[in-house]
């Protein structure tokens, strides 16, 4: 025999819910909401309706998922070659679960944590982002190159960051 954990059952028209405070049900349309969520409740859920001696089995698999931080961006590299900075950029977000990134506006687009990026030191209107997102949640953090300086002590050619 084969033990399966009951949630809610619903016959002739009431409801009981067995997880009273962790779960909530709809009897207006037949929802089901997991509250305060977590990790342990990812897992395949059963869906089953009887009618007489008919019963329809439908299965859901839950996918819990942590959001993503705010990601922040890493200089790797950087390199100033005939008035052009060059810089390699690694965006990453601490938390989250199956993230992807991006990297969006002015003259940088990319579909990777890492991103190098090349812009003449006298142009710096323009800001990348780069952007973090998983299926529940999305972050987001500016490189602005108009970070670029000078060198320290007086000097007056230009030093990438």
């Amino acid at each position: 025999p084969q033990k399966k954990q009951v949630l809610v059952k619903y016959s002739g028209g009431n409801s009981t819910n067995y997880f009273p405070g962790q779960m909530s049900f709809q009897e207006s349309n037949f929802s089901l909401e997991i509250l305060n969520t977590s990790r342990q409740d990812g897992q395949l859920y059963e869906y089953s309706v009887s009618k007489g001696p008919e019963e329809e089995v439908q299965q859901l698999q839950l996918k819990v998922y942590e959001p993503v931080s705010a990601p922040s961006i890493r200089v790797l590299s950087k390199e100033l070659t005939n008035g052009s900075c060059t810089v390699t950029l690694n965006c990453t977000s601490e938390l989250g679960d199956h993230v992807s990134y991006s990297w969006a506006g002015g003259s940088c687009s990319g579909n990777s944590s890492f991103l190098k990026l090349s812009w003449h030191v006298w142009n710096t209107s323009t800001t990348c982002f780069c952007t973090a997102t998983n299926p529940v949640s999305t972050g987001a953090v500016p490189f602005d190159p108009i970070e670029c300086g000078h060198e320290p002590g007086g000097s007056h050619s230009p030093l990438c960051l």
